[in-house]
């Protein structure tokens, strides 16, 4: 399915790359505290969507974003299911069942480390 994406989500989804490339190796952050990051607090949904879009920029560490319990739930929308681990692995990050493993103690919050 393709959302049809307007000036102003584009906008949004440049925004929400620009955070996720802040996300330092081996640490993880959430779609919601992007959203929240970005004074959208009800958008966390829309920054999964970034996050399905961002593939085609190697640039942007989109396999950093998870859910706010930790969970993988992005995985299926990499090259193969297991890629988003794997990637995370090779930085240190322990997965177990599809959850990020010690999830708050590498949780990277943007409202804390990024400043307005």
């Amino acid at each position: 399915m393709t959302i049809p994406i307007d000036q102003e989500q584009k906008d949004f989804f440049v925004n929400v790359y620009d955070v996720v490339k802040c996300i330092p190796v081996g640490r993880v952050t959430s779609y919601g505290a992007i959203a929240k990051y970005l004074c959208a607090p009800s958008a966390s949904r829309t920054v999964g969507w970034a996050m399905n879009s961002s593939h085609k920029f190697s640039e942007i560490p989109a396999h950093r974003v998870v859910n706010r319990n930790g969970m993988l739930t992005g995985k299926m929308h990499f090259k193969t299911p297991k890629s988003m681990q794997k990637k995370l692995e090779k930085e240190g990050v322990m997965i177990i069942n599809d959850k990020v493993h010690n999830f708050k103690d590498i949780y990277w919050d943007p409202n804390i480390e990024l400043k307005l």
